[in-house]
C-alpha cells in the first residue's frame, strides 16, 4: 500500500490507532510500529498522518497521554485508550466489520 498510509480512510486510521492502544499504552513511535509489524509491514503511518491523528484523538476524549521514558531513556509522549476510547473502538469495529462484509460481497459478484 505505499510507504505512507496518508491515503487511508481517517476512520480506519482512527481504528487502527484505537486497537493499537487496546494492547497497552504506546508512544508514537511504537504505535506506527506496531501496526507495521501486526499487518505484516503492509501497513505503514507516517508522521504526518500519524500526530494529527493522536491529536485529534485527543482532542475526542478516546486516548489520552501523558509523558515517559522509552525504552532508549528518551522522553516520549505516551498515549493511552479511554473508557471513551474503548466504546468508540466497539462501534469503530462493528463498522469496519459491516462495511468489509459489503465490499467482500460486492467483489464475489463478478
Amino acid at each position: 500500500m505505499g510507504e505512507d498510509k496518508s491515503d487511508l480512510l481517517q476512520g480506519t486510521l482512527d481504528l487502527l490507532i484505537l486497537k493499537t492502544l487496546a494492547l497497552g499504552p504506546q508512544h508514537g513511535y511504537g504505535i506506527s510500529v506496531r501496526i507495521r509489524q501486526i499487518s505484516g509491514d503492509v501497513l505503514r503511518i507516517g508522521q504526518g498522518s500519524l500526530y494529527p491523528a493522536l491529536y485529534r484523538l485527543v482532542q475526542r476524549g478516546w486516548i489520552r497521554s501523558e509523558w515517559g521514558e522509552s525504552e532508549n531513556n528518551r522522553r516520549a509522549r505516551f498515549y493511552q485508550l479511554t473508557a471513551a476510547g474503548k466504546k468508540q473502538l466497539a462501534a469503530e469495529t462493528r463498522n469496519w466489520e459491516r462495511l468489509a462484509l459489503a465490499v467482500a460481497r460486492i467483489l464475489e459478484t463478478a
